[in-house]
């Protein structure tokens, strides 16, 4: 791709948005670097993105923004979180749903602070990576981005450097406290790994503006011990217990799934709680899913419908970050630049996030986006226009020869 020679439109409004969170000029060209480098440059490190402009600095000034200069990502995110409260489509809502969940982001050295050896249930291997727990939002819109996160770190290296250890718990319950302080509202919805009576008991125990507990819905483990009409017994021994004729049917467009549900007790769980049973046939012997909630009151539609939104809040947000956005590219050992990046990442998503389903087509995009995918492209096809617009102004108006184009333009 030849070099850039302008930062998208995008690019451009986020730094009329946030340029003033920077303290001068360079801060603030480094700052849209950085954003245009992760949505549009082949290689999105801080050596690749730099190398991708026609006019820049060392590379080491785009590292030491990242890992040293004076600036705040909290004022950042809270920023991006407040402009993205005036879109009608980003906006937060009652029936908003907050979903939480850890990632891991893949890391080829073992110097970077914090990595470590995780196992990776999708790839059923060990690797070197980074361990984030994100909470993200959920819109009525279908929109969705992410609120904060938090960075897990294991025992044996919080030891070797006399840090207090914070385990998944720990950060699940902050990140329920930093979206309850901010009053954001909603229901949480996460997956068995945190489904458990501590998490469960810390959500209960918030109020929301109508002064009931804060809702969620969380994926219950088969195996999990519950309590139903006086007996103790495992999860799916009790759904194995419901007779196909109990079994009700659930509709979601053109499929069809069947489902039963009723009101339990959970061991050290300190509130009732309603579990709802999935299975995909009527007759099958075991159920798709088991999902658990303290809105007792709620309809049994509602429960599943609720818990959809944890794969559209987060595992949308973690494919796309990953192979559109460089969410796992950076390779700073440096572990304020690894933070940074990652807020980084957050803006530049939220930014696609607002371009995407609109009425019309924007002007730079040239079609309607629909996702994350399509505006990185729309957006490699606007700097391509861009730069062809500034070779022919070259040539033509200021008479400079094919040779300085092609060198400007690192295509030599």
């Amino acid at each position: 791709m030849p070099a850039i020679v302008e930062f998208p439109k995008v690019v451009q409004d986020a730094v009329r948005d946030f340029g003033d969170l920077f303290c001068c000029q360079p801060q603030r060209r480094h700052f849209a670097e950085y954003l245009t480098g992760l949505i549009i440059a082949h290689n999105k490190t801080v050596t690749g993105i730099n190398g991708e402009f026609a006019e820049t600095t060392d590379q080491s000034c785009l590292n030491r923004f990242l890992t040293e200069v004076d600036w705040d990502v909290s004022e950042l995110n809270e920023r991006r979180l407040e402009l993205l409260q005036k879109d009608s489509t980003t906006k937060y809502s009652d029936q908003g749903v907050i979903a939480v969940d850890d990632v891991l982001i893949d890391h080829d050295g073992k110097f970077i602070k914090d990595v470590g050896w995780f196992w990776d249930h999708s790839a059923k291997r060990n690797k070197i990576a980074h361990d984030y727990l994100f909470a993200n939002y959920a819109c009525t819109s279908g929109k969705h981005y992410p609120l904060q996160f938090r960075r897990f770190k294991k025992r044996e290296q919080c030891d070797a450097t006399g840090e207090v250890f914070e385990s998944h718990t720990v950060l699940f319950c902050q990140l329920i406290d930093w979206v309850c302080e901010r009053k954001i509202p909603g229901d949480f919805a996460f997956g068995s790994y945190f489904t458990n009576a501590g998490n469960l008991n810390h959500i209960h125990a918030k109020r929301d503006k109508f002064d009931r507990p804060r809702g969620y819905v969380g994926d219950l483990r088969f195996n999990r011990k519950i309590w139903h009409k006086g007996k103790e017994l495992k999860a799916e021994e009790l759904a194995a217990s419901i007779p196909s004729g109990s079994r009700k049917e659930i509709r979601r467009g053109n499929k069809r799934q069947w489902f039963f549900t009723c009101s339990i007790r959970i061991p050290k769980v300190n509130h009732k709680v309603r579990i709802v049973i999935v299975w995909d046939k009527r007759r099958d012997a075991e159920p798709r899913k088991i999902l658990v909630t303290n809105r007792v009151c709620w309809e049994a539609s509602r429960i599943p419908r609720g818990y959809r939104h944890r794969w559209t809040g987060t595992e949308t947000y973690h494919r796309d970050g990953k192979q559109e956005l460089g969410m796992g590219d950076c390779q700073l050992r440096n572990g304020q630049g690894q933070t940074r990046h990652m807020h980084l990442v957050m803006l530049a998503y939220s930014l696609l996030m607002s371009q995407l389903k609109q009425g019309r087509a924007k002007d730079w995009a040239l079609c309607r986006l629909t996702t994350i995918g399509e505006a990185c492209r729309a957006m490699i096809g606007e700097t391509l226009r861009t730069t062809l617009a500034w070779a022919i102004e070259q040539v033509t108006e200021k008479s400079r020869s094919y040779v300085h184009v092609v060198a400007k333009l690192r295509l030599a």
